[in-house]
């Protein structure tokens, strides 16, 4: 789909340069003098090279449509991690490059959405909060809590996250899959 170059959101993903990218911030400059355009912060899909470039209202780019389906983690063997279409069971697999330094946050039966263009994939999406139980953190010391502190604690996945004082070892907690902090106590 065609649209303006004054049209571009963050997050649209376009065809430019022979290459797929996706918009990270936009912002419309007016100059004193020529016409008004729109500044694009594009990043390189899958390599994650970033490109600024400017759009004339009056250019076109390709608005590329992804699509969308939930897949469920089965396992890692080697760089390569697989994962079942929920619908028809197929399997697919995608490089631990590709998912980035979230690889820690897979789960044995985790559902994620995985984007493709023209059956190539193109971003992963983990669920929002996952629950994952603390395997070490510092003791409590008593008046502690008074403050708003936080320690530092390690999950059952090697991650390093901060914690409240309250939080101890073999409990479980939810934490933000997209900055990887604390959300709250698990239920």
């Amino acid at each position: 789909m065609k649209i303006n170059g004054n049209e571009i959101k963050p997050g649209n993903i376009i065809q430019h340069k022979d290459s797929i990218w996706v918009a990270v911030k936009t912002s419309h400059v007016k100059p004193g003098k020529g016409g008004a355009f729109a500044q694009v912060e594009l990043k390189k899909i899958p390599e994650g090279t970033k490109l600024n470039e400017r759009f004339r209202a009056s250019e076109t780019v390709e608005r590329l449509r992804l699509e969308n389906k939930t897949y469920q983690y089965l396992y890692t063997e080697g760089k390569l991690a697989s994962f079942m279409d929920k619908e028809t069971f197929e399997q697919i697999e995608l490089s631990l490059d590709f998912i980035g330094e979230k690889i820690s946050l897979l789960q044995d039966g985790m559902d994620v959405e995985i984007e493709s263009h023209e059956a190539t994939p193109i971003n992963i999406a983990f669920p929002d909060h996952i629950t994952l139980k603390v395997v070490d953190t510092e003791p409590t010391v008593k008046g502690q809590t008074a403050a708003a502190s936080y320690k530092p604690a390690e999950l059952e996945n090697g991650l390093r996250i901060m914690v409240p004082p309250f939080v101890q070892v073999d409990e479980s907690v939810v934490i933000n899959s997209e900055d990887l902090s604390y959300v709250k106590r698990a239920e």
